[in-house]
C-alpha cells in the first residue's frame, strides 16, 4: 500500500526558507534530530514507568551512524515510534499551523535572522538543510501498529509506504546533498556531537562509543555529591584548566525552572576575561555559549553550566532581553553569588582571605555593575593594606577613623598602586603612623571612585599625590627654620635650576627626616592617568609628562639649608641634584637627564 499526499504548510517554500535562512546555523539539524530521538525515548520510559507500557524496555539508546559510501547519516532510537497516521499528524502538518507563520515571517529577506527553527515545531525539517532526501522508518510501541516508511525530497510532496522493521523505534535516513557533504566526515559528526549532545539524558553511541555523560552532576542533589564530584565535572568542562576555587549549586523550581553548578575560576589580575565560558541547556541539550542576556554582565567571570527549560531559548535576542523569566534568573543568579560569597566569608574567612587575590577584580567589577550586588558585597569586600593584613571597608573605617581624620572631619584612605615604585612616600606616611591600603590591580582606579561616592565623609588619595602633611590636613602646622626672605630665596634657586614650568615649586615646613624635595602629581591628575591608563609604559622625565607636577622643596632640611649657604655657582647645582635624586626616586630620570646627574654626581663627590 502506498499514499502519497502534500504537506500541509499552505506554501511550497518552506525548504527554500529554511536552507536560506537557517544555513548559517545547518549543523543544528543534529541537535535536533538527536533531541527529537532523545525525546522519542523518555517518552517510552515515561509509559513505562505508569503502566501504559508493559513490555520489555530493553536498552535505551540513540545511535548516529554515518556511511560515506552511501552519502546517509542515520539517528536512530527505539523510542514509541509513530503509526502513519501519527506520521501524518506530526510530520507532514509540521507542527500543524507552525510553519505558516515561519513562511509569513520569513518570506522577506529583511527577516530577523536569530529565530531558531525550534519555535515553530520545525526541528525535524532542519534535516532538509543537509539532505536532498530523507526518510522515516518507524514502528509504534502500540500493539498490533505496523511499521511505515515516509519519505520526501525536500518538495512538498511526500509518500508513506509499509515498511519492514522488527522492533519499535525510528530510523531517521538523510541523504546528504552534495553541497553538505563535509557531514559525512566522523570527525565533523563527532566535533558536532560533542558540542550539542554531551550531556542528554539518553545514552548516544556513535562508531561504537557513547559520546555523552546522560547524568552530569547539574541534575543531581548537592547532598548526593562530595566535593571532588565537583572538581571532576570541572575537568570534564574544560580539561585544560586550573581547579576552581570554589563553585555554586542553582537549583530552583519556583517562580521559574533553574539547575546547573557555576564555578569560581581563578582570575589573574592582569583581567584577562574568557568569556563564553557559562555553557546554557535546555533539558540537558546544548543551546549556547553565549549568555550575556541570560547571566549579568559580571557573572560572565564565571564558568560553568545552566539549565532552564523556561529561558525562550527559539526566540530573537531582543525578544530575549525583554522576557520575564530571563529577568527574574539574571536577578536570582546574582542573589545566590552573592550569598554563597557571604556565607564563605562568614564561615571560613581565612579561606576567603586566601583567595582574594583571585576573586577580588570578580567582586569589585560586580559591586561596580550591578547596585544590588553591591549592597550585598560592601559587607564581605576586603582591603588590604601594606603590611598584608586584610580589613572590610568597615573594619578598616574604624582601624583608621582616630589617626587619618582631617581637620574637617573627613576620614583620609591613603593607597598605592606600586609599593615599590612608591616606598618612599609610604615609608614617610608610616613614620608618621598612617596606614596605607595596597589598590594595585587594574580594576582599583575604578573602584576607588566607587568608594568615594559610596562611603560618607571619606576620601582616598594616593601616597605619592602629596607631601605627607598635605594628604591628612590637620590644625597643627609645623614651624619653618627658614623666615619668609629664605624661603622666597630658596624658591628662586630651584626655580632656575629646574627650569621647567611643568614643575610648580613650593616651599613648606616638613619633617627634617623628610627627603629635601619631593615631587607629586596632584589627585585629579592621578585619578584621570590611572583611568585612562592603557598599558603603556611609565611617565619619564623630558617625556610624556602631563602637564603640571608639585614641586615641594622642605624648608626644614639640611641639604636646603647648605644651598642657601652655598657659593651663588653652587647653589643652582646643588639644587638641581637634590631635584634629580628626587626624580630619580621615582623613575622619572632618564636619558641626558640621568647622564648629567651621574655626571654632577662624580663631580660633587670629587670636591668633598
Amino acid at each position: 500500500m502506498e499514499e502519497r499526499g502534500n504537506i500541509s504548510i499552505h506554501t511550497e517554500n518552506i525548504f527554500p526558507i529554511i536552507k536560506k535562512f537557517l544555513y548559517s546555523d545547518h549543523e543544528i539539524f543534529l541537535r535536533e534530530l538527536v533531541s527529537n530521538a532523545v525525546d522519542a525515548t523518555q517518552k517510552m520510559k515515561r509509559l513505562s514507568s505508569i503502566g501504559e507500557y508493559k513490555g520489555d524496555l530493553g536498552e535505551l539508546k540513540v545511535t548516529v551512524k554515518v556511511d560515506k559510501d552511501a552519502k546517509t547519516i542515520t539517528i536512530s532510537d527505539n523510542g514509541i515510534g509513530m503509526t502513519a497516521e501519527e506520521i501524518k499528524k506530526y510530520i507532514n502538518q509540521i507542527a500543524f499551523s507552525g510553519a505558516t507563520e515561519f513562511v509569513e515571517r520569513y518570506k522577506d529577506a529583511s527577516a530577523d535572522k536569530d529565530q531558531i527553527i525550534g519555535q515553530f515545531g520545525l526541528g525535524f525539517y532542519s534535516a532538509f538543510m543537509v539532505a536532498e532526501r530523507v526518510e522515516i522508518v518507524t514502528k509504534s510501541y502500540q500493539e498490533g501498529a505496523a511499521p511505515a516508511r515516509w519519505e520526501c525530497d525536500g518538495s512538498t510532496e511526500f509518500t508513506i509506504t509499509t515498511a519492514e522493521r522488527a522492533e519499535r523505534g525510528t530510523d531517521v535516513i538523510l541523504h546528504i546533498a552534495q553541497d553538505s557533504e563535509e557531514f559525512l566526515e566522523v570527525a565533523r559528526i563527532r566535533t558536532i556531537l560533542d558540542k550539542y549532545c554531551k550531556f542528554l539524558p539518553v545514552p548516544v553511541e556513535f562508531e561504537g562509543d557513547t559520546i555523552n555523560n546522560p547524568n552530569p552532576i547539574w541534575t543531581k542533589q548537592p547532598s548526593e555529591l562530595t566535593d571532588e564530584d565537583y572538581k571532576n565535572f570541572y575537568k570534564e568542562l574544560y580539561p585544560f584548566s586550573e581547579a576552581p576555587l570554589f563553585w555554586i549549586h542553582l537549583n530552583v523550581d519556583y517562580p521559574f525552572n533553574l539547575t546547573g553548578i557555576l564555578y569560581f575560576p581563578k582570575l589573574k589580575n592582569d583581567f584577562e576575561i574568557q568569556r563564553n565560558k557559562i555553557q546554557l541547556y535546555s533539558r540537558q541539550v546544548f543551546i549556547t555559549d553565549e549568555v550575556k542576556d541570560v547571566v549579568p554582565e559580571f557573572l560572565m567571570l564565571l564558568h560553568g553550566v545552566i539549565d532552564s527549560p523556561d529561558i525562550p531559548l527559539n526566540v530573537s535576542r531582543s525578544f530575549l532581553q525583554a522576557d520575564s523569566n530571563v529577568k527574574k534568573i539574571n536577578t536570582y543568579i546574582t542573589k545566590k553569588v552573592a550569598d554563597k560569597l557571604n556565607d564563605i566569608f562568614k564561615k571560613d574567612r581565612p579561606t576567603f582571605e586566601t583567595n582574594w587575590e583571585d576573586i577580588n577584580v570578580f567582586i569589585k567589577y560586580g559591586m561596580l555593575s550591578d547596585d544590588k550586588f553591591y549592597e550585598k558585597a560592601k559587607d564581605f569586600v576586603l582591603v588590604q593594606n601594606t603590611e598584608g593584613k586584610y580589613y572590610t571597608l568597615e573594619e578598616y573605617k574604624e582601624f583608621t577613623q582616630a589617626n587619618q581624620t582631617d581637620k574637617n572631619g573627613q576620614l583620609v584612605m591613603l593607597y598605592t598602586t606600586d609599593a615599590d615604585k612608591q616606598h618612599a612616600f609610604v615609608e614617610a606616611a608610616q613614620n608618621r603612623s598612617y596606614d596605607v591600603l595596597k589598590l594595585d590591580s587594574i580594576i582599583d582606579s575604578h573602584f576607588i571612585g566607587m568608594l568615594e561616592q559610596k562611603l560618607e565623609k571619606t576620601s582616598l588619595k594616593r601616597v605619592d599625590s602629596e607631601t605627607i602633611g598635605k594628604l591628612i590636613e590637620k590644625d597643627e602646622a609645623k614651624d619653618s627654620v627658614l623666615n619668609d626672605t629664605e624661603k622666597e630665596d630658596l624658591k628662586k634657586i630651584y626655580e632656575a635650576a629646574i627650569n621647567n614650568q611643568n614643575m610648580q615649586v613650593e616651599v613648606a615646613p616638613m619633617a627634617p627626616d623628610d627627603a629635601p624635595v619631593i615631587i607629586t602629581l596632584p589627585e585629579f591628575m592621578r585619578r584621570m592617568k590611572d583611568m585612562s591608563k592603557t598599558g603603556g609604559g611609565g611617565m619619564m622625565f623630558m617625556g610624556n609628562m602631563p602637564d603640571t607636577y608639585n614641586v615641594t622643596i622642605n624648608a626644614n632640611h639640611s641639604i636646603n639649608q647648605r644651598i642657601l649657604k652655598a657659593k651663588d655657582d653652587n647653589k643652582e647645582r646643588i639644587a638641581r641634584q637634590a631635584f634629580d635624586l628626587a626624580l630619580l626616586s621615582q623613575n622619572m630620570l632618564s636619558g641626558s637627564a640621568l647622564t648629567a646627574f651621574v655626571k654632577r654626581s662624580v663631580d660633587l663627590i670629587g670636591k668633598e
